[in-house]
């Protein structure tokens, strides 16, 4: 992935009254790779994708989109882009096959229809009008419409909100057909764990700041992975990071006999993603904001 498809540096968007939602953002994301944008609501991932999707316009920075500024980008590069947005709307009465197909006639070189909606798991609904489907279910034909384009880069945002966990399961199936196909994804989710199943690297935005960014598994450095011993003494929790959990536990015991409610645990990337939060939580009220 040597090939940035997005490159962001040190953007930034202040809006009037001097409110600043961005403040010096930067990220990049290879083609063909997974890259999910975590963050509470309000920490500016909303700004970042509508300035990126040329929506939104930005107050200094650099953005290439596909080798474009987003903001000069043309008809021809947003045929390139596939773009699912967290809520459409009003269902339209059209069926299935007929939506999609009148989105296919706006591009160049769009898919198969009826590949698309096979590949969405709708081709039993394909004569059925949208408006009569199931949450899950319009939400399928949100994503066919995203990808019906054939495009380069695909935007994701919050595409799994209100599935059950059998349908958010097989949406993953879904992505992993696009990601094996070398789409880019841009995704936005407030599943910790669907990040975590999907994306290679990340990048953690809070209070309009990236926080950190690199590869699930190094996000928040060496020191944020490291195994938590907890256990219990008296009417008090007691918890340890170590390098070696293995030793400590030893330790415990020698010095006591099985300690009551041990566990050791490595982090995750939700606790990772919790600890950055927990840190601006502490600097808002030192600052003297709300705790």
């Amino acid at each position: 992935m040597s090939e940035n498809v997005v490159r962001v540096e040190n953007l930034r968007k202040t809006y009037r009254g001097g409110l600043e939602a961005l403040r010096g953002v930067s990220f990049d994301i290879g083609r063909g790779e997974t890259f999910a944008l975590l963050g509470p609501n309000g920490a500016g991932k909303s700004t970042v994708i509508e300035i990126l999707e040329g929506y939104r316009d930005r107050t200094s920075g650099e953005v290439s989109v596909l080798g474009v500024d987003p903001h000069r980008g043309g008809l021809d590069w947003k045929a390139r882009l596939g773009i699912v947005l967290q809520n459409t709307g009003e269902a339209p009465t059209a069926t299935v096959r007929e939506l999609l197909a009148h989105f296919a006639s706006f591009y160049p070189r769009p898919r198969d229809v009826d590949e698309v909606i096979a590949a969405v798991g709708l081709s039993e609904k394909a004569k059925v009008s949208v408006r009569k489907l199931s949450g899950g279910q319009r939400r399928r034909v949100d994503v066919a419409l995203g990808i019906i384009g054939r495009p380069e880069l695909l935007f994701l945002d919050e595409p799994t909100t209100g599935f059950d966990p059998e349908v958010r399961r097989q949406f993953w199936e879904l992505i992993r057909q696009l990601q094996a196909e070398g789409t880019t994804i841009l995704l936005t989710t407030h599943y910790l764990d669907e990040a975590a199943e999907l994306a290679e690297r990340a990048a953690i935005i809070v209070a309009g700041e990236v926080a950190s960014v690199g590869p699930i598994d190094d996000l928040g450095g060496p020191g944020a992975r490291v195994p938590i011993v907890r256990w219990r003494e008296g009417d008090a929790m007691h918890e340890e990071r170590t390098e070696d959990p293995g030793a400590f536990v030893a330790a415990l015991y020698a010095r006591g006999g099985e300690p009551d409610r041990l566990e050791v645990v490595r982090p995750s990337l939700e606790d990772v993603y919790l600890s950055f939060l927990g840190d601006e939580a502490r600097r808002t009220t030192a600052a003297g904001g709300l705790a």
